[in-house]
């Protein structure tokens, strides 16, 4: 497995590849866990090499979130993705990524998507993750990109990203590998203590059980959302969202006509959870 510590590196590397290959790519911000693992199984099926990217990207972190504090385990990653058959692992700089720094550099903005659920609680991360994604993909070139389907309302934003911007790659959406009691795995859970830990699954499960009203009928969705945050409060989360919206626009859900998803976020200590569950 290569490690290209470099923009130029990374180029070299594309550009020895022969154009019979076809190339997977898994882009992280690092802390590995086996949901990142199950992207680069997924690529390795897609494609004849892969190759994952590990940066920690400070434009879609707040002024108040934990850039400084996220874990970085970049030796212990390097070994999980050459154990899984990664072929490359691009590992570049802030300099290589924002070579005038986050101020002076090119943003892209995605419009409609990005103004709810995480985007209205978080202004400006999405812009930060647009914007390193789409340069992600034009230095890499792959023909198809993995991700996870925990986040993803930045799926469906990357989708569109893609789509509005011709950028050449199919996107691949890998189910939410989740801990044996159904957590969604997550770098950052490593935040937990060890009571919110134990607690940390009624998350999950209390999103699963808004999943199963729903699906039998959307009457009377505002009281078993109401519900379902008066559980989580009264456990000790802090809701930030729970809300049904419809996957293709993120609108609210009139009808289960179109594909649905239960979306959540809820802090719990100073860990903050992410989750979802199509209808």
């Amino acid at each position: 497995m290569e490690v290209l510590r470099s923009l130029e590196a990374m180029h070299e590397w594309r550009a020895s590849l022969s154009p019979d290959y076809r190339l997977g790519f898994a882009p992280t911000m690092g802390n590995l866990h086996a949901g990142h693992i199950a992207l680069i199984h997924r690529a390795r099926q897609r494609s004849d090499k892969v190759i994952a990217s590990i940066f920690v990207n400070p434009m879609q972190f707040g002024a108040d979130e934990d850039l400084d504090a996220y874990p970085r385990t970049l030796e212990t990653d390097l070994e999980k993705l050459k154990a899984a058959g990664t072929t490359a692992v691009f590992v570049p700089t802030a300099n290589d990524i924002y070579p005038d720094g986050l101020a002076q550099h090119t943003s892209v903005d995605v419009p409609g998507l990005t103004d709810v659920l995480c985007g209205a609680s978080r202004p400006g991360h999405f812009r930060g993750v647009t914007t390193v994604v789409s340069k992600l993909l034009g230095v890499v070139r792959p023909h198809v990109t993995v991700f996870g389907a925990k986040d993803l309302q930045q799926v469906l934003v990357i989708k569109k990203m893609v789509r509005d911007l011709s950028i050449n790659t199919e996107i691949d959406i890998v189910p939410t590998v989740r801990e044996v009691d159904g957590l969604a795995m997550s770098s950052r859970n490593v935040y937990l203590s060890q009571k919110d830990r134990s607690l940390a699954p009624l998350f999950s499960e209390t999103l699963e059980r808004v999943r199963e009203q729903v699906a039998e009928s959307l009457s009377g969705i505002d009281g078993i959302i109401a519900e379902a945050k008066a559980t989580l409060t009264n456990a000790g989360f802090v809701v930030d969202y729970l809300e049904v919206r419809h996957t293709h626009d993120l609108s609210e859900a009139s009808s289960l006509s179109q594909e649905t998803a239960i979306f959540g976020a809820a802090s719990l200590g100073n860990t903050r959870l992410l989750d979802n569950r199509i209808v």
